[in-house]
């Protein structure tokens, strides 16, 4: 069973969620939140497996909340999925770097957020296509914006760095195991060993990692 709480300042977003999750199998709605504020205060009460994330919200924010709990030790386990109808690059940026585990638009088919939230709750992390796209193409404009650990770059082998590019680029671990022609657990061995040399959270902090630290490029990436 995969609890979901839902963070989202209108209500009748909150209720249409609701009713999708209550309808399906092996999900469970544990709480309900207005604004950032509240949602911290419920995911610290309710210890739910996926909380999903608006951006604007009074008072409190969603990134803001967002970063405290993927900043509170005791809600590690705790994951974000970052849901909007705002495309806009910037939020992108500030989800991922917050600890977002994923990020989806709001006119996403509810079959492709059943499938989200069941991706993110596993541990893995999950960016719609055109999100990937867009985090590609800004990097292009905004290198001044790299962050380059030299130590943890000259720490991943070429290899890795092959991995790294494919992962940034959107794919999961079938699909490297399939375009790189190994098993899917050697995939997730290396996804495993780069998230520790960079000191990554997940998939998702792992693609922002990747291009600021500047091992992978958007001509590498494709």
């Amino acid at each position: 069973m995969i609890r979901v709480m839902l963070a989202d300042d209108q209500a009748l977003v909150r209720a249409g969620f609701r009713v999708l999750l209550e309808t399906e199998d092996g999900f469970e709605v544990c709480g309900e939140a207005a604004d950032g504020a509240q949602a911290l205060a419920l995911a610290r009460e309710h210890r739910p497996d996926v909380v999903v994330m608006d951006i604007r919200m009074p008072g409190v924010d969603g990134l803001t909340a967002t970063r405290e709990i993927t900043g509170d030790p005791d809600l590690a386990a705790v994951k974000v999925l970052v849901l909007t109808t705002f495309d806009v690059d910037e939020y992108v940026f500030q989800a991922l770097r917050a600890g977002a585990s994923g990020f989806l638009l709001k006119d996403t088919d509810p079959v492709e957020l059943l499938r989200a939230l069941r991706v993110v709750a596993s541990g893995e992390a999950l960016l719609a296509p055109t999100v990937t796209r867009r985090l590609i193409s800004e990097f292009v404009g905004r290198p001044e914006n790299r962050r380059i650990d030299t130590a943890a770059v000259r720490q991943v082998t070429d290899r890795e760095r092959e991995v790294l590019a494919l992962v940034a680029g959107g794919l999961s671990n079938d699909d490297l195991a399939a375009q790189l022609v190994i098993s899917p657990a050697t995939a997730r061995t290396h996804v495993s060993r780069i998230l520790t040399k960079l000191g990554a959270r997940d998939r998702a902090q792992l693609v922002v990692l990747a291009y600021e630290s500047g091992l992978v490029t958007p001509r590498g990436s494709r």
